[in-house]
């Protein structure tokens, strides 16, 4: 398993450009009451950075922010906006332990292939800290599948959703809220929140 699919890798890396330079964006709107559960300072793993926006919040309010992303092109957009290094990381590349008080994953963990979201979802969970939390947006409503601009998609449903974090790790409390948002390169679409602690 390697929770990625090189068509959608392909896309962003060939479109970094044009993704983060002609769409600017505000911060993502559930980020700010997010972080508003975590310690002050704490340590953030954010998973699919992009350009870089949401870090750079975070790293404003405080936090001590680790951005990654599996494509070498939008990891060099967001360093050039946070002025540091940003890894270059896939999902299955993680391997730490009881290392992050939070890890984020706004419209990344939406392209993992619908058979192994649960495997990298395990990894996220062994990641955490005790008591740590995440925090992931996902496309929903349709069948799984390429978009016009062959990016893949899992498009769970909440039902599907909240069975593969249950077999990812023990949560507790998850919530999942579903919202009406307009993604990059596409029209408005129903988006499904869900955050969950270890």
């Amino acid at each position: 398993m390697n929770g990625f699919d090189p068509r959608t890798l392909a896309f962003y890396q060939e479109s970094a450009d044009h993704y983060v330079d002609d769409h600017p964006r505000d911060v993502a709107s559930h980020i700010p009451a997010f972080l508003d559960r975590l310690p002050p300072a704490g340590a953030i793993l954010e998973l699919g950075c992009g350009g870089g926006v949401d870090a750079a919040y975070m790293e404003e309010r405080g936090f001590a922010v680790e951005a990654t992303d599996g494509v070498v092109a939008m990891a060099a957009k967001a360093e050039q906006r946070l002025k540091h290094p940003v890894r270059v990381m896939r999902f299955h590349e993680l391997d730490a332990v009881e290392r992050y008080d939070a890890i984020v994953a706004t419209a990344s963990l939406l392209h993992v292939p619908k058979p192994e979201l649960p495997y990298v979802l395990a990894r996220i969970w062994c990641a955490l800290k005790t008591g740590g939390w995440h925090v992931a947006t996902y496309k929903t409503g349709h069948a799984a599948g390429w978009d016009d601009h062959k990016r893949y998609y899992n498009y769970p449903s909440v039902e599907e959703l909240e069975a593969c974090y249950k077999q990812a790790g023990q949560w507790t409390g998850l919530e999942i809220t579903a919202s009406m948002e307009k993604g990059f390169f596409s029209g408005p679409g129903r988006w499904l929140t869900i955050q969950g602690q270890k």
